[in-house]
């Protein structure tokens, strides 16, 4: 190798791996389009957003979904405790979401106690 302005030997450059490159370059399909944030991300930023507007922490998520224009999740919420805990008063919130993560909505769209299993057909 023949060496650079300061003397000393120039350093081939650093070969980059395929993902590397794909990693760092958007997509054409992407371009112009944030992307879009993972599942769990997206049922972390649900939980936390309805609980700082409900007051109540919610205990799952049992759906989560993508939509054209961003997320649905469904989040299971304890709305009255009551002792034997079988029979606490329960809600699932359907809760709409942008790309971003950021809450757009929500309705609460079933009540239930606890101890309730669904019976289908």
């Amino acid at each position: 190798m023949a060496p650079d302005r300061d003397g000393d030997e120039a350093r081939p450059p650093k070969r980059r791996h395929r993902e590397d490159h794909e990693e760092r370059e958007p997509r054409e399909q992407d371009a112009g389009r944030p992307r879009r944030l993972s599942a769990p991300r997206v049922m972390r930023s649900a939980t936390q957003q309805l609980k700082d507007l409900l007051g109540r922490a919610p205990e799952s998520v049992s759906a989560v979904r993508p939509t054209d224009d961003g997320w649905e999740a469904d989040v299971e919420v304890l709305e009255l405790e009551r002792i034997p805990e079988t029979t606490s008063v329960m809600a699932s919130y359907r809760v709409t979401l942008d790309a971003e993560g950021e809450l757009m909505s929500y309705e609460r769209i079933r009540r239930y106690t606890r101890g309730q299993i669904d019976r289908r057909g």
